[in-house]
């Protein structure tokens, strides 16, 4: 009885790191997303500037650790998050603090469905025939390529980006690596907006995110998309003109 129950125990174990994950996410969908908006930065900004300018290693602690939070349980507020760190420490600070934090918080989500259902699932890739076989053949081959879409493709959800990869297997190093320059030009982008943020708040204006959006940022960004995307093309010609 004992030989059963001790292997239930540690499958259960395994699941609680994600699952706790996402039943924060949802209480904090619920609950946060009218706290962390550019409302509530409207209306402590002077606050939180003159926090920085006493303390700036304190602020940068806290702010690293906030964001960190807000990724690593799919908190509401990412952007929210990434435009502040503009607004408080500039473009080159603010976008460097922003990428540590998300690809910290987004390594835990990795972790935690790796160690639980991406384990189950890998296992039953790796034991499987026919097309997921394949599927599973054809991501180890192309992984940084597909990692690095996962990434700059803006269409693709953050979280989506973190747990898709842990789910099928694969290399941990492979993911923070590419989670880092990957998520490099949204970064910068998000930042840039914050910068500007002191003026746009004496306008009694809201900031427009939709700046990712325009031709002359989403063209590049599309650009990063082709090259990534350029391996597997490679790929894919070279094994159509061997198989003929």
């Amino acid at each position: 009885m004992k030989e059963v129950t001790q292997p239930a125990k540690r499958s259960v174990l395994r699941h609680m790191p994600l699952a706790v994950i996402l039943v924060v996410a949802v209480i904090g969908f619920f609950t946060l997303r009218d706290y962390l908006s550019f409302e509530t930065l409207r209306e402590n900004r002077e606050a939180l500037l003159a926090f920085r300018d006493a303390n700036y290693p304190g602020v940068v602690a806290v702010f690293v650790g906030l964001y960190f939070v807000i990724v690593a349980f799919s908190l509401p507020g990412a952007a929210v998050a990434s435009v502040t760190g503009g607004f408080l420490f500039g473009l080159g600070l603010g976008t460097t603090f922003n990428v540590i934090a998300a690809t910290l918080g987004a390594s835990v989500i990795f972790m935690a469905a790796r160690w639980g259902l991406g384990r189950t699932l890998a296992a039953k890739m790796d034991a499987s025939d026919g097309a997921l076989k394949k599927l599973k053949k054809g991501l180890r081959e192309n992984e940084i390529s597909v990692l690095f879409l996962l990434r700059l493709v803006p269409a693709v959800p953050f979280f989506v980006a973190n747990l898709l990869p842990a789910l099928v297997g694969v290399k941990f190093v492979n993911f923070a690596f590419t989670t880092v320059i990957g998520i490099i030009p949204g970064a910068i982008v998000f930042t840039w907006i914050g910068v500007g943020l002191g003026e746009v708040f004496d306008r009694g204006e809201t900031p427009d995110l939709s700046l990712l959006w325009e031709p002359q940022v989403i063209g590049p960004i599309l650009g990063l998309c082709a090259l990534a995307a350029l391996p597997i093309v490679v790929k894919a010609i070279r094994g159509r003109k061997e198989g003929i």
